[in-house]
């Protein structure tokens, strides 16, 4: 036990116990002057969960991710039943049915248990394969296949958002799974295609696919494509959260009004600032110093677990660290990305700084499993 202590990486540790001083300060400034929110205390929230998130952290370090690993066919199994029984116990958030509400006002969100299961299976599936070439037929497909259903799953609720991490998931992992550079080059040529198509027949065909969204009840979706691709075209309302979230960046400039003295941020013109849009809280209120350092401290966080993969003597470890590696690289991305009209708007937090339990617990349990590789990388399996 001790031994295993010894090898914890606490730099990363350090880092998590960084994170949530920033997070929870944030999120109080986020929602201290929104009357909704205030009462909801979700900053001493956000502290429980990191406690609960550090012990579940110290516990899953110390287990040998192999041993983990022979449970993720019924991890992936377990989690198809909970996004199916979504549509019948689920409850509505935003326009979309993803969650569990647990006693306690607590809520569980499948999807983001999805990502940590899909990541184990395919890294299980991938290790059969011993650090040969992947094959197309009997390994890319059946691993696409894997990660196709629950993607429709997620998408159908519809979050969008999760739905696409499944992907960047699924890419990452075939990249550093050894796939022949031909196929890549195929799989990079069908993608551009794809959406090259995709703009194309959106663009000529747009209004019989909006009255087509808007009878099924997803005209949102049209919203946000067109803030996306045509921004000119969209109505004032259809715009307003992302132009009163760069007009918050914009006016942080180089070292913010300083904390608590952001003024979209506390006259509510940025919604759901504590979750989707905290990133818009570091820029008004640090400036780009503040979100500068923010970026080094995350992208610091990515380099340790990749050094981690790097030195594993296992292909399955190296498999689960890139896995979430490749996770957290497009959430960070997309995230931060939205906001400055580079990439659509969705739901997809800021790992470890916007507020969400499950999210959380989740992103703490997978970093315990990038320990315990580092841990139990020179270690007989348990």
């Amino acid at each position: 036990m001790l031994a295993k202590l010894k090898r914890i990486d606490w730099y990363i540790v350090l880092i998590l116990s960084v994170f949530m001083i920033i997070s929870s300060l944030l999120i109080y400034s986020a929602t201290v002057d929104v009357p909704k929110y205030a009462h909801l205390n979700f900053h001493v929230k956000n502290f429980i969960y990191y406690g609960l998130g550090f012990l579940l952290f110290m516990v899953v370090s110390l287990v040998d991710y192999r041993l983990i690993m022979k449970f993720s066919w019924y991890a992936y199994g377990l989690g198809i039943l909970l996004l199916l029984g979504l549509y019948k116990w689920g409850v509505v958030r935003d326009g979309a049915i993803g969650w569990y509400q647990l006693p306690g006002n607590f809520d569980f969100q499948p999807a983001e248990f999805m990502k940590l299961a899909l990541i184990m299976v395919i890294a299980s599936f991938m290790g059969l394969r011993q650090g040969e070439s992947l094959r197309t037929i009997r390994d890319v497909i059946p691993i696409g296949l894997i990660v196709f259903v629950p993607f429709i799953l997620v998408f159908q609720q519809p979050d969008l958002g999760n739905a696409v991490i499944y992907l960047a998931i699924l890419l990452g992992m075939l990249w550093i799974g050894n796939v022949p550079f031909k196929h890549a080059l195929i799989g990079t040529v069908i993608a551009a295609v794809c959406i090259g198509s995709f703009y194309y027949l959106y663009q000529h065909y747009h209004d019989p696919i909006e009255a087509y969204l808007q009878a099924n009840n997803k005209g949102h979706w049209v919203k946000r494509i067109d803030t996306f691709l045509n921004p000119e075209q969209v109505d004032k309302d259809a715009r307003f959260h992302l132009e009163r979230a760069q007009i918050a960046i914009g006016s942080g400039s180089l070292m913010g009004d300083g904390y608590l003295k952001g003024d979209s941020i506390h006259n509510n013109f940025v919604p759901v600032a504590y979750s989707d849009a905290i990133f818009v809280v570091v820029a008004e209120e640090f400036g780009f110093v503040g979100s500068a350092v923010l970026l080094m401290l995350l992208f610091s966080f990515l380099y340790r677990m990749i050094l981690i993969a790097l030195q594993s003597n296992d292909r399955r470890g190296s498999f689960v660290v890139i896995g979430i590696v490749s996770m957290y690289v497009f959430q960070i991305f997309q995230n931060i990305g939205m906001w400055f009209g580079l990439l659509p708007v969705t739901g997809i937090t800021l790992p470890f700084i916007s507020y969400g339990g499950t999210s959380l617990l989740i992103n703490m349990v997978s970093i315990a499993i990038v320990i315990s590789v580092q841990i139990h990388q020179d270690t007989e399996e348990e």
